[in-house]
């Protein structure tokens, strides 16, 4: 095993194209290398001074203390300047590093914006199932004793108890845009009364996986309307896309370099390919590797990898597409709780999910673009910790 600018030997190269197919070597053509090494330089958020308290902000008294209640003590750079365009109306693209406060960003206000009207209705999509949850949980903490209700609506489980809640007029409806259409389209949820609608990680909401459904649930909203659109990463031809379904928006960077400055980064050649998982289990006995996320291709290589790294005494579960959404909930729950030591996953994983402590981040598989590479290493080195992240290539 050898990290960084070490070269390969020179094995067959009919034998390495096989296991390039098997494990997902190829480089993509957009991805430099050197850009997957980099060093922690330094904790940028804990020298970040912000510009107002979360006192100085518009809120509801009650959000206020809820704030209070969840430890919060001063605004993260995209809160002290998302925050007061929020709740002046504007329209915003917001753009910051993952972990970085982007969902109160738009929660704390749009709360206090529901409470100031209770005819409001706020739309919430984002691109997966588990980020809805996580969206839906902080909801919850910051509404507590606010008389406010939310509706998760996402594929994997049971319709009946969502529509349940929808039936109950909820103030907020937090969900993935294919079961939100779904309903829609029964007649079971009326976008005509939603004036508010945020799309979290909105570059993957606009790409072509997700923008016919996008467009359809945007045109089913009423305009003039408030529209607010948050990632960790807007490349400039989604941007373009993106100005379409807004007004005269506010645009918020607070992204100093493409990677978190707390992510420490690095990549791993192997001069024999074969021996990959091998190396990869030599590094997860290691006593600093204690909550390892493992990033996959494929929903079959991600499953077959947690297995065989079960196999090997590794305590693992996996993430994917094929799994129930039960079955992912529990493997995402055991991680987060420490029982497991590795959660293995495609990139349904990588996107906005909020992980407390997780010391590594493995990229097995190369990612597709070095947008999903940036999104997949976020989940380390959160808040003000330093993570590690490691490539094999």
């Amino acid at each position: 095993m050898r990290f960084s600018n070490h070269k390969n030997s020179h094995n067959n190269h009919k034998s390495r194209n096989n296991n390039q197919k098997r494990f997902g070597h190829r480089v993509p053509k957009d991805l430099d290398i050197s850009k997957l090494i980099n060093k922690a330089i330094s904790l940028e958020r804990s020298e970040f001074v912000a510009e107002h308290t979360f006192q100085d902000f518009p809120l509801n008294p009650g959000v206020q203390a809820n704030i209070v209640r969840r430890g919060y003590k001063q605004p993260t750079p995209i809160q002290d300047k998302a925050i007061p365009e929020v709740c002046a109306g504007r329209d915003i693209v917001g753009v910051a590093d993952t972990g970085t406060g982007k969902t109160a960003a738009f929660l704390l206000p749009l709360i206090t914006k529901v409470l100031a009207n209770r005819n409001e209705k706020v739309l919430v999509l984002c691109p997966t199932r588990e980020l809805a949850l996580q969206i839906q949980e902080e909801f919850v903490i910051f509404s507590k004793g606010l008389g406010l209700s939310a509706a998760l609506c996402i594929g994997g489980l049971a319709a009946g108890p969502q529509i349940s809640v929808l039936r109950r007029n909820p103030n907020f409806v937090i969900g993935t845009p294919g079961r939100i259409k779904d309903f829609a389209r029964r007649h079971l949820l009326n976008l005509k009364f939603f004036r508010t609608v945020v799309l979290d990680e909105a570059d993957r909401m606009v790409d072509m996986g997700f923008i016919h459904d996008i467009k359809f649930l945007l045109s089913l909203l009423p305009t003039p309307r408030h529209s607010l659109f948050f990632s960790a990463t807007i490349p400039s031809d989604i941007n373009s896309l993106i100005q379409q379904f807004l007004n005269n928006p506010v645009s918020i960077s607070v992204k100093s370099r493409d990677t978190s400055a707390n992510v420490d980064q690095d990549v791993i050649r192997l001069a024999d390919k074969s021996k990959k998982i091998d190396v990869l289990r030599a590094l997860l006995v290691k006593a600093e590797f204690n909550k390892v996320l493992i990033f996959g291709r494929t929903k079959r290589g991600v499953e077959k990898l947690s297995n065989i790294l079960a196999d090997k005494g590794i305590k693992s579960a996996s993430i994917h597409g094929n799994k129930s959404q039960a079955s992912r909930q529990k493997a995402l729950n055991l991680f987060k709780q420490n029982i497991i030591q590795v959660l293995v996953a495609t990139d349904v994983a990588a996107r906005g999910l909020d992980i407390f402590g997780v010391s590594h981040v493995i990229n097995f598989d190369m990612p597709a673009t070095y947008e999903d590479y940036i999104h997949r290493i976020g989940r380390t080195g959160r808040a003000d910790k330093v993570g590690k992240a490691l490539t094999f290539v």
